[in-house]
């Protein structure tokens, strides 16, 4: 369970104050896979970097199964797997399987179990041809495949992804959506955002909407979709926009 209490974050820019994220509540249930919407700017990667624990809040708390992640953050850092938009933390020089056996060794895994894990991976995402070549001259839907599988090399308990199907084309983004299926299956919890709205509609059980750093939504899609007469997402998120926090 995550819970997140009033959680606000700030950032000081010159002489102003931006207001990031404001005054969030909400709670995450194990094995959801909840998807976070908003406008480029509204917060949403400011929050899942708060979740992640790297960003403190400003103000508020957020507790992972009891435990104040920004007060014991290395008791909850091995549970968690990240993947922010464009940042893909791969290292040029070294090949996809180097890349992965260096976060995998980050993590504690063993020899043993990061040749398993990196095995398990390159199946699962069609990457076995370009394995041992070099990440500098990959595509950027290349890149993306071996970015999702260094989120997950240790077999983390919650990931957060940040537009995690960006760069990728169709065939890649399908298969990505039918990783996610099978995380869930297993008990995973995940938290994505995501401008295709059909996307959430597929794979979410439950939505987040943010706007200007506020929510203006947190629950089930099945309570949405009641609460609107609708299920057209696009329609929804922009009504809500306008509508703000009821």
């Amino acid at each position: 369970m995550i819970k997140i209490n009033h959680v606000s974050r700030s950032f000081k820019d010159k002489k102003k104050t931006i207001q990031a994220v404001n005054n969030v509540t909400c709670e995450i249930r194990k094995g959801d896979v909840v998807g976070l919407l908003g406008e480029n700017g509204a917060g949403k990667t400011t929050l899942l970097r708060m979740i992640s624990t790297m960003l403190e809040p400003t103000e508020g708390s957020i507790m992972i199964d009891g435990i104040d992640i920004h007060k014991e953050p290395m008791k909850i850092k091995g549970r968690i797997g990240v993947l922010f938009g464009s940042e893909t933390g791969l290292y040029d020089r070294l090949s996809a399987r180097e890349n992965l056996a260096y976060f995998a060794k980050l993590h504690g895994l063993s020899k043993n179990e990061t040749e398993n894990r990196i095995h398990q991976l390159a199946v699962r995402f069609g990457m076995k041809e370009y394995m041992d070549r070099k990440v500098g001259g990959f595509s950027k839907g290349m890149r993306q495949k071996v970015t999702i599988a260094r989120t997950l090399i240790h077999n983390p308990e919650i990931i957060l992804l940040d537009e995690p199907t960006t760069g990728l084309d169709i065939t890649s983004a399908n298969m990505f959506r039918e990783l996610i299926h099978q995380l869930r299956r297993e008990g995973k919890t995940i938290i994505f955002s995501s401008h295709i709205m059909e996307e959430v509609k597929q794979l979410c059980q439950s939505i987040i909407m943010i706007h200007k750093g506020e929510m203006i939504y947190n629950g089930s899609t099945e309570d949405l979709y009641k609460q609107e007469e609708s299920d057209d997402l696009n329609y929804i998120f922009m009504s809500r926009i306008i509508r703000g926090n009821e």
